[in-house]
């Protein structure tokens, strides 16, 4: 069992920048594959980016590829998404997951709760 806390949500002018973080419990982070989602109101939740479980690969929807970048560190059992150059349309509460596949874009065994961001023009 795996339980995810996303944080670093919050109200970003466009343009501007954001770092989530998913903290995770347990020991066994690292055996896992991580992933971030995001929801817009009245939209599908949609795959966002993937990272391999050392680090070493990651995985980018084409709406995001180069202006977010995923990250890990292990030894906090902590994921990242850093967000730059952030659009109106980036709005949605995003959502981290853990899984056992990579690159995954769907069917994730574990979720977080969600944060919201909210990007203003």
């Amino acid at each position: 069992q795996v339980q995810l806390v996303e944080s670093g949500g919050g109200l970003v002018q466009a343009g501007g920048s954001l770092r989530l973080a998913c903290a995770a419990s347990g020991r066994t982070f690292s055996s896992y594959a991580m992933g971030w989602f995001r929801q817009a109101p009245g939209k599908e939740r949609e795959f966002v980016s993937a990272i391999s479980r050392t680090g070493s690969s990651t995985y980018y929807a084409d709406s995001v590829k180069g202006r977010f970048t995923i990250s890990r560190d292990n030894a906090k059992n902590t994921v990242y998404l850093q967000m730059v150059s952030l659009k109106p349309e980036d709005t949605a509460v995003y959502y981290c997951a853990a899984d056992l596949r990579f690159p995954a874009t769907k069917n994730y065994m574990y979720w977080g709760q969600g944060t919201q961001v909210t990007v203003s023009s």
